[in-house]
């Protein structure tokens, strides 16, 4: 500003903003910036923004879609009250029938055959001569004395499992004793001899003559848990078929490896399988070790037939005590002999002095009984009917913790064909099983990699096989029959407390 002056007269203006008089000079506007209008007095500086990436009309995509929330209407004291109790169980029993629905989707991804037991063989005995007459034009063009180890079976003569299911059924299925953890509760080793001599009893099962389980490939598994037995198999071998089993007993801290192969040999009018390779129960709390011997099996033609047969040797190095069981074949001549089908005789005697000490005589299908033969007492060790009916399949726990290489998995499609009596679905299914066994081992031929066992350490020497498990213990199982005693007082506990 450069002159003003609060004059009174007509040049004299008055602003209303500022509140006082001035009076305008001839010279010039009285500011300096007003000589350019539209100018402010201090410029701002611009700030160039960058346009929005992406477009906003692309961002509308990402947002989320409106969600409005609408107040329930507040209960009464006195509802609150009534209801408070029930809302927690009408959770739980939610998550039941949810749970529920859930082992109904896993069932359908599995075919889980029921252990073979002593009343199933009525079931079976219908089919019989149809069988025989199968088997009779299979092996027109088979010599005497062959080896049948790569003999293939139509899925007319099988059962709907595989074999490792029909080694682990012998250990974690059975009725309602626990005989394998009783081998370890008893205080005296002769009565502990005996306790292994009746486990060793139980693991014989009813042969369907005929009919035999699936060839297991490499690298299958079949992994089981009841109560506090788990047992996990594995094929460590496919030519020739050689499986290992692993069973511990968590509470009796009970250890028992198998491992067996067998050889089948055509004998003209019957099939002899001889059972080979070695099985080892350890009393880890007793710090006592008791090796086993395997039966014979033999299928007769004509009379249709299929039994154990031969020794088995039971001994413990720490105690020096050993038990020998004879198992009488089904023969004519031992029938003429007066000895009866599936019948058993044997002996508990001192390895060192070899003297006697028990008796063992009865039918391993029935009862087995035990005489003391310093007072002469009789005693009934074993009762089938107790142990080996009324026997139930294994079932789903957890789906997401079964291995793909589950026996169940495997054949799965054979087992439903076979059991809907669906042959032609069945033969394709196996031919394709085996198919990918074959381009698998394609494959490692090609790329000069050997097969490896995940669960066991696997030696040969000559032609035995000795298969050692790479873990100490067997963990729980996806699959089982029952729960451990401790898990079922958890769960109710568990459900107490929500209700």
């Amino acid at each position: 500003m450069e002159k003003y002056t609060c004059k009174k007269g007509p040049n004299i203006s008055r602003n209303t903003s500022v509140g006082y008089y001035y009076e305008r000079s001839s010279e010039g506007v009285p500011f300096k910036w007003e000589m350019q209008p539209g100018t402010p007095i201090k410029t701002q500086p611009q700030e160039i923004v960058p346009p929005l990436s992406p477009p906003p009309a692309m961002l509308n995509y990402g947002l989320s879609k409106p969600s409005f929330s609408v107040e329930e209407p507040k209960q009464s004291v006195l509802l609150k009250l009534r209801n408070w109790k029930h809302l927690p169980c009408k959770r739980y029993f939610s998550r039941f029938t949810n749970k529920k629905a859930e082992e109904e989707e896993m069932r359908r991804h599995f075919v889980l055959a029921k252990p073979f037991s002593l009343e199933d063989e009525k079931e079976y005995e219908h089919t019989t001569s149809n069988i025989i007459r199968r088997i009779s034009s299979l092996f027109k063009n088979v010599r005497p004395g062959s080896d049948l180890t790569n003999f293939q079976l139509p899925p007319q003569m099988n059962l709907p499992r595989s074999s490792l299911q029909s080694y682990g059924e012998v250990i974690y299925s059975f009725g309602g004793h626990d005989l394998l953890g009783e081998c370890s509760r008893r205080d005296l080793p002769i009565e502990r001899l005996k306790s292994v001599v009746t486990w060793n009893i139980s693991t014989l099962r009813p042969l369907v003559c005929g009919m035999s389980p699936y060839n297991p490939v490499l690298g299958e598994t079949h992994h089981v848990s009841n109560g506090h037995i788990n047992v996990l198999t594995e094929q460590v071998s496919h030519h020739p078929p050689v499986s290992a089993l692993h069973a511990t007993h968590e509470k009796e801290n009970i250890d028992v490896a198998w491992c067996q192969y067998f050889t089948p040999k055509f004998r003209g009018s019957y099939v002899e399988v001889e059972v080979k390779g070695k099985r080892v129960m350890k009393l880890l709390n007793r710090a006592e070790t008791y090796e086993m011997d395997q039966p014979k099996l033999i299928m007769n033609f004509l009379p249709p037939g299929a039994y154990w047969t031969g020794k088995i040797k039971i001994k413990c190095p720490e105690t020096s005590l050993e038990a020998e069981l004879n198992l009488i074949s089904d023969s004519f001549i031992e029938r003429f002999r007066g000895n009866n089908n599936r019948s058993i005789k044997g002996k508990i005697f001192e390895s060192s002095s070899g003297h006697q000490l028990y008796d063992i005589f009865g039918h391993w299908d029935r009862t087995v009984t035990a005489k003391n033969l310093k007072t002469g007492e009789l005693e009934v060790i074993y009762n089938a009917k107790e142990n080996i009916t009324r026997l139930k399949p294994p079932t789903v726990k957890n789906l997401k913790e079964v291995m793909k290489s589950e026996s169940a998995i495997v054949w799965s499609e054979v087992s439903e064909g076979i059991l809907k009596k669906e042959w032609d679905r069945a033969s394709k299914a196996k031919r394709a099983v085996e198919e990918k066994q074959r381009e698998s081992l394609k494959q490692r031929e090609a790329s000069r990699q050997s097969w490896v066992p995940k669960h066991f350490s696997v030696v040969k020497d000559g032609k035995d096989w000795d298969c050692t498990p790479l873990q100490p213990t067997v963990p729980r199982a996806p699959l089982i029959i029952t729960e451990a005693l401790g898990e079922i007082v958890n769960q109710i506990q568990d459900s107490n407390t929500m209700c």
